[in-house]
């Protein structure tokens, strides 16, 4: 099977995007489009890409998958786009930004028949994979309880970006651009999310959004929670996650499994990594995380199966956030079903 991949988008997530497709074969990155010239200038320079005057002109060089790496309030729109082409999309995390903008990506995906995934790492992380086996086959008994905490820093240069910050193209701050990998994370591991409550504040940031969120969560299987996620901890700290059952507690930090603590006997399977892991950074180092999410989508390409995470998988966690937010505004528990989409 091969592919000819376009990219939209022009930051720091469109060149990890190209640089997990290269490292996949069958896959011809060819070509880029993007709201900023230069950078766009730049990427297509260093990886020999054409460059398209818009997402026509993207879609009219025979691209057949699109990774889009634009703000996150434009997904749907560029989604609808590439549907209405039969061209299939990985589309960077968030699916969108509000429930009814999913929807519709959803809906244009399916009714044209084209595969839409989210890059979600964690869904196709070698330990994460191993634990969910676990979890699923009950080696930490029925889960009790987790405490997730996301305490990563950026700083205001980070922010100076035109829509970075912004309800209208971001979304949300440290709970919808940062914390929620961790989200869908949560929800893949330990199922739905059903009610919620929150405190949400812009302690340090001059932006609109929030920049530190607290939350308690509530699991369909009785479980609950808390999760923490900011970007204001300085100087940034790797995401760690703690999950307790009825037969001990597993800890994971970024993105391995540290530590099991069960009643049959306690064991350290990986050392802690020593890097801060993206807490202090936005710019991603290693794109083999996004290349085995660009792998498993080829795969299900091939296979007739769902990615690991697709469309109406990457709603469940754009469902959690929209209701933590609406918590954080109401000052009371919200249902996360009873959340209007738009």
């Amino acid at each position: 099977m091969t592919l000819h991949v376009g990219f939209t988008g022009g930051g720091n997530i469109t060149d990890t995007h190209i640089r997990a497709v290269l490292d996949v074969p069958g896959l011809v990155p060819a070509a880029i489009h993007g709201r900023n010239p230069q950078r766009v200038g730049a990427l297509a320079s260093r990886y020999g890409l054409q460059v398209a005057s818009s997402l026509d002109d993207l879609f009219n060089r025979g691209v057949n998958l699109v990774c889009l790496g634009s703000p996150s309030g434009a997904h749907a729109d560029e989604i609808g786009a590439a549907a209405a082409r039969r061209c299939h999309v990985l589309t960077e995390k968030p699916l969108d930004i509000s429930l009814e903008r999913c929807d519709a990506a959803v809906a244009a995906a399916e009714n044209a028949g084209v595969q839409l995934g989210v890059f979600f790492q964690d869904r196709c992380t070698p330990a994460f994979r191993a634990l969910k086996g676990s979890i699923d086959e009950g080696r930490l008994g029925q889960p009790l309880l987790v405490d997730a905490r996301v305490k990563w820093f950026r700083d205001r240069a980070y922010y100076a970006s035109s829509w970075r910050g912004s309800w209208a193209l971001d979304g949300g701050g440290a709970l919808m651009n940062q914390g929620i990998h961790t989200v869908d994370l949560l929800v893949w591991l330990l199922g739905d999310v059903t009610r919620v409550s929150a405190r949400a504040a812009t302690l340090l940031h001059p932006i609109e959004v929030e920049d530190t969120v607290v939350a308690t969560l509530e699991f369909a299987s009785g479980a609950i929670g808390t999760l923490l996620a900011t970007t204001a901890a300085y100087p940034g700290y790797p995401r760690r996650v703690e999950i307790t059952g009825t037969e001990g507690t597993v800890t994971l930090e970024h993105d391995r499994v540290t530590r099991w603590d069960l009643r049959a006997g306690s064991e350290e399977p990986e050392q802690a990594s020593q890097a801060n892991a993206r807490g202090a950074s936005a710019v991603v180092a290693d794109a083999s995380p996004h290349r085995r999410v660009v792998e498993d989508f080829v795969e299900s390409l091939r296979d007739g199966r769902a990615p690991a995470c697709s469309g109406q998988e990457g709603r469940r966690s754009v469902a959690v956030v929209t209701a933590i937010y609406e918590s954080a505004r109401r000052g009371t528990p919200v249902d996360v079903d009873a959340v209007p989409t738009a």
